[in-house]
């Protein structure tokens, strides 16, 4: 048996770190927004163990990658002693912030959910996917969200119609941020973590009643000071874009 699944990637239009837990995560509230880029997943049911491709040059397609982490936690939860052979192909670029990897263990985890009959409810699954990436859980599904704790708590927040019609350009260096790094740095920015909770439910209501520029102050990214002090290159990029029209920019 086989199965494509296709995965898109996200946006933050709002990420706030609120916080640090005692867990050692951030707290967060974020609102995320689908974005139609997508990655290819071609899985097969083969008889033991598990076999990863990519099409991409460099992704590590061993135990490393969340997709093979996705299969065998799947496997490993329903009790299944089936194997997976996996191919992806990647569009999304690494380390932009888009989620790309993460969306491909959500997308592993659906196909091989809909492979093995539907042997897992919406509940195990956004379980599993916690436990896999605090952002997986957002993409199981395909709506704008905001999502808070350290990522994994979702809620769909329906159409935002400040955005219909408008155009997206997403800008990609030839360099990338590890997500990792980003979130270890802000221990040196301590006023990238002073706004108070409830950003995303405001950003949220704004957007739904259709005024795009009486939502832009609230757009915000708190990984963006250390990213700008390390790559002076994405300041620039953000400036000279709402220079040119852009009615906002991250």
């Amino acid at each position: 048996m086989k199965r494509t699944q296709t995965t898109h990637c996200k946006i933050n239009l709002l990420l706030n770190v609120v916080g640090r837990r005692e867990d050692g995560f951030h707290e967060l509230e974020m609102l995320m927004l689908p974005v139609p880029i997508f990655d290819r997943i071609e899985i097969e049911l083969i008889e033991s163990g598990i076999e990863l491709t990519c099409s991409q040059p460099g992704i590590p397609t061993d135990s490393s990658n969340l997709v093979w982490r996705a299969a065998e936690r799947f496997l490993a939860k329903v009790g299944s002693e089936t194997g997976v052979r996996i191919h992806l192909e990647k569009n999304i670029p690494a380390e932009g912030g888009l989620g790309g990897g993460s969306g491909n263990a959500a997308g592993t985890l659906l196909a091989l959910n809909a492979l093995l009959g539907q042997a897992l409810g919406q509940a195990d699954l956004h379980e599993l996917a916690a436990e896999l990436g605090s952002d997986v859980p957002f993409f199981l599904q395909a709506q704008p969200a905001i999502a808070k704790g350290r990522g994994e708590i979702i809620e769909p927040v329906g159409e935002l119609a400040s955005l219909d019609g408008k155009a997206l350009l997403l800008l990609r260096p030839a360099f990338g941020i590890p997500t990792p790094w980003a979130y270890k740095s802000l221990a040196n920015f301590p006023e990238a973590r002073n706004r108070p909770l409830g950003q995303a439910e405001e950003l949220a209501k704004r957007l739904a009643k259709g005024d795009l520029i009486d939502s832009t102050d609230l757009f915000y990214n708190s990984l963006e000071l250390p990213a700008f002090e390390k790559y002076p290159l994405l300041k620039l990029l953000k400036e000279h874009a709402l220079a040119n029209g852009a009615q906002a920019a991250l």
